[in-house]
């Protein structure tokens, strides 16, 4: 089902090709699209009609799809470099958030009231926040539309972005690793039940927002790559820690640090994703650099149980470390036209 938010280039190439409208009917068509179909979704039962459910819910993903991209490409043509650290550390506190708070009251809610009502809330709570991004104020960049897939490739030609692109891909590797193996570590490894896990998880996706907020302040303040090295850098020392993680305490205390360097670092990574895109084709190039950063997570959850199998469980999380290395190395050679320093 969420199969659109993989192909988001896909949604960015329309959105950038029709730029001459700008990007916030986008976000208002998306958000629309994404409340009408939840609002739908309520009132149907999947028991009973199956194959529409899944094509509503589908098209309810694309419209998620169409106002995040928009959002981000709306974001990158309106602010300055030195603010972009915050706002994505803003943005990505916000995702985590209402991840945390979703997974603690949604099953409340289908529970008491069931599950239709998730979809209906759910669809009230998204119609105020797409008028939000309305009271930024848009600059036209072109008149008429555009060539995207030309641009693009002209873009991705370049050396830096060739850089920037396997870059992204390699970041979030260890973040993939960890999502998968930690819950598996939880249960089998240090015998929680399932409420326990899901309260561990709940802090650490808390952690991940409150240190995407502290990330994207360094980032503004000393410049993405200084910020980098010291996340990066601390974050291969608390991920190698977790091989000593013998008690459900120990392992949360832990982990949730790991989570916070790890919000820390995604906000002056995708912060430096906007310093480097083209506002022409922000939508298109955003998106691909933010495919690339979840392919690496796909990758790093498709190796992470067949390590656990192959080597145990201390030595995934000293891989999972390990993977920072060629990282630190690529990170090296990205050069920018400066490193943001207020």
């Amino acid at each position: 089902m969420t199969l659109p938010m993989y192909i988001k280039f896909v949604w960015g190439g329309i959105i950038d090709y029709f730029i001459r409208f700008g990007r916030k009917p986008f976000i208002v068509y998306g958000g629309l699209l994404t409340f009408f179909c939840l609002i739908i979704l309520s009132f149907i039962d999947p028991g009973a009609a199956l194959i529409p459910f899944i094509i509503i819910e589908l098209f309810s993903w694309v419209g998620i799809g169409f106002f995040t991209i928009s959002l981000d490409a709306l974001v990158i043509s309106t602010t300055i470099e030195n603010e972009r650290g915050k706002i994505n550390g803003v943005m990505f506190a916000a995702q985590n958030g209402g991840l945390a708070g979703g997974a603690l009251l949604l099953p409340f809610i289908a529970k008491t009231l069931g599950y239709n009502m998730v979809f209906l809330i759910t669809g009230f709570i998204i119609l105020p926040i797409i008028l939000i991004p309305l009271l930024l104020k848009e600059k036209k960049i072109e008149k008429k539309p555009q060539k995207v897939s030309r641009v693009l490739i002209q873009e991705f030609k370049k050396k830096p972005i060739i850089v920037m692109s396997i870059f992204a891909v390699f970041v979030m590797m260890s973040s993939g690793i960890i999502l998968l193996i930690a819950p598996i570590w939880m249960n089998l490894g240090l015998h929680l039940d399932i409420t326990q896990i899901g309260l561990v998880t709940m802090l650490f996706t808390i952690s991940i927002a409150t240190g995407s907020i502290f990330g994207g302040i360094l980032a503004d303040k000393f410049g993405r790559k200084t910020t980098l090295y010291l996340l990066i850098l601390s974050s291969i020392l608390f991920t190698a820690l977790l091989i000593f993680s013998n008690s459900w305490e120990y392992f949360t205390f832990i982990y949730c640090i790991v989570g916070f360097l790890q919000g820390g670092y995604t906000a002056p990574i995708c912060a430096m994703f906007m310093d480097v895109t083209n506002p022409r084709i922000g939508a298109a190039q955003y998106s691909i650099f933010i495919s690339l950063f979840n392919f690496g997570i796909m990758i790093g959850m498709t190796i992470s149980g067949s390590l656990y199998v192959m080597l145990g469980i201390s030595r995934v999380f000293l891989y999972s470390a390990w993977v920072f290395g060629p990282v630190l190395l690529i990170l090296y050679f990205i050069r920018l036209k400066k490193d943001i320093v207020i």
